[in-house]
């Protein structure tokens, strides 16, 4: 999972220090973002309440997915939903694609905005999979066996089943293109990455190296890709990361960022700034990418925006919030950003989503 789990330590940590604001749609538009966020315009929020992240543009541009936990939605983890950009609901329950039973991740459009492609747990087992404690007092990630991938319809009826092999498929995206689908895998026994059609069939492996290969994005021409991923490189490292990842764990905290064709061919590692960078995203020109990062905290958090050019030069902050800014993705036409943050959130734990018109 590219990865939710992350927001409730940030928030458990953060949400006391923060003033007691109320967020919504009393607030005025700009008084949702700092003064220091020149990228962003008209600042919206879209949701009010739970924890909300992950979410991703529809191909024409007017909807969103996404995942969440909320309860007042009827769920007890992670279940996917849809809501339209320009007409979000207060107080009302958007529409639930996933069917309600075991959790699910990284939901994704498909071509023609009538179908949507996510990981879910629900074949392995109804009820929702425990969420792990600090290994040795070591934040860490589930990676569940139970995961597969799926396609839906806009009424929540699963109509395909894309992967089944044995353990954890998930993270699925899918090119602007409209041709292919990149998802990570463990099914060679490291978390790789894969790509594949959008039917589930001509499956390859495009990465190799050891340690966790998750979260990749198209470029929007659909030549590249970028991700996240860990590299452990002394013997102890690499010990206690295949201990985790026999455990169906992994621990998220040292991550780095990488570029590579589309094939997995000339991969270049693009960021070295320590600690955890993560859920990158290609800015419309493909010349930039936008990331989130705690690389300047020493105890973990905040997390924040940040912008680096393809090649690793000139790193830009762009959000400023003091607990967590993370999953940005642009709009088809580039003109808008949507991201999760704990900004404004009156000092409680609820992660929701925002919707910004990009300034270049």
């Amino acid at each position: 999972m590219r990865n939710f789990t992350i927001l409730s330590i940030a928030i458990a940590i953060l949400s006391c220090q923060r003033s007691a604001e109320t967020g919504g749609a009393e607030k005025s538009i700009d008084s949702l973002r700092y003064e220091q966020e020149v990228h962003l315009k008209n600042v919206r929020q879209l949701t009010w309440g739970g924890n909300n992240a992950e979410a991703y543009w529809s191909f024409d541009g007017k909807s969103l997915v996404f995942q969440s936990d909320f309860s007042d939605w009827g769920v007890e983890c992670d279940q996917i939903f849809t809501l339209e950009v320009n007409n979000p609901k207060k107080g009302e329950r958007p529409n639930m694609i996933s069917t309600g039973l075991g959790r699910t991740t990284c939901s994704y459009f498909l071509p023609g905005d009538s179908l949507i492609v996510y990981g879910s747990t629900h074949l392995a087992d109804s009820l929702c999979p425990p969420t792990p404690g600090r290994s040795s007092g070591k934040y860490v990630w589930p990676i569940y066996e139970g995961y597969d991938i799926f396609v839906a319809d806009l009424q929540g009826n699963i109509v395909n089943q894309l992967t089944s092999e044995e353990g954890y498929d998930a993270e699925a995206t899918v090119s602007p293109l409209g041709d292919r689908i990149i998802f990570t895998s463990t099914r060679s026994g490291d978390l790789e990455l894969y790509i594949m059609n959008l039917d589930g069939s001509d499956v390859v492996q495009i990465t190799s190296e050891l340690g966790y290969d998750g979260g990749a994005f198209f470029s929007p021409d659909g030549s590249k890709i970028v991700w996240r991923a860990s590299r452990p490189e002394t013997d102890e490292e690499v010990a206690e990361y295949k201990d985790l990842l026999s455990q169906g764990l992994v621990q998220p905290t040292k991550m780095e960022l990488y570029i590579a064709n589309v094939d997995g061919s000339d991969a270049k590692k693009i960021t070295s700034l320590g600690n955890a960078n993560w859920a990158p995203f290609f800015t419309p020109d493909g010349k930039k990418i936008l990331f989130s990062s705690n690389h300047g905290s020493e105890r973990g958090f905040p997390f924040n925006l940040f912008m680096i050019n393809v090649d690793g030069s000139e790193l830009e902050q762009v959000t400023f919030d003091d607990t967590f800014d993370s999953f940005p993705m642009f709009s088809p036409d580039g003109k808008y950003l949507v991201w999760a943050s704990n900004r404004f959130n009156g000092g409680n734990r609820d992660t929701n989503l925002f919707v910004a018109e990009w300034v270049d």
